[in-house]
């Protein structure tokens, strides 16, 4: 039986890794090496080619980008600028706009532990609809047969709502989290 696992990741300074979330258990759990699964990557810090280096490092072949409009401030983060370095790099893109956290609830993430709360319950429900568990159900069957990234911006996956993602993905397909 294949086991496939979740774990975070965000390159902080100097490009060095640190685990935000309480994935952080199975940090390196994928590291260099060649096996299926997915994991969490923000780039809030981060330079382009330190984040396209450390995808490669971890082995990623697909990054799911979760935001809702796939832009940024951050030179290279755009969609366009993002999957043609992605391509450069042997690394496959793609958008999933149905993934992405409604505008009006992401000030939650970083607000107060009730606000963040409140926020996450929001986006947690938005994960029963019908088009996000065919989403969810793909990154599932995916990540069985190669190393899935699933990106948003945020540094501190608990602040994100991919956390929320990789939990679905985990607990619905039953991905273990094992040490």
């Amino acid at each position: 039986m294949f086991d496939a696992g979740i774990t975070g990741f965000t390159v902080g300074s100097g490009n060095m890794m640190t685990a935000t979330t309480r994935h952080e258990r199975v940090q390196g759990m994928f590291a260099n090496d060649q096996r299926a699964g997915v994991v969490g990557v923000g780039y809030e810090g981060c330079d382009l080619d330190g984040f396209i280096q450390r995808l490669q490092h971890e082995g990623v072949t697909l990054l799911i980008d979760v935001r809702l409009n796939p832009i940024s401030r951050k030179r290279g983060f755009s969609k366009t600028a993002l999957s043609t370095a992605l391509a450069d790099a042997g690394i496959s893109y793609e958008h999933m706009r149905v993934l992405g956290n409604p505008k009006w609830n992401r000030s939650g993430f970083g607000g107060s532990p009730a606000e963040l709360g409140t926020a996450r319950g929001i986006y947690a429900q938005s994960l029963d609809d019908d088009d996000a568990r065919d989403c969810l159900e793909r990154i599932a069957s995916t990540a069985r047969r190669q190393r899935v990234a699933v990106m948003c911006f945020e540094a501190d996956e608990l602040r994100c709502h991919r956390d929320l993602i990789l939990e679905a993905v985990r607990e619905r397909f039953n991905f273990a989290i094992s040490a």
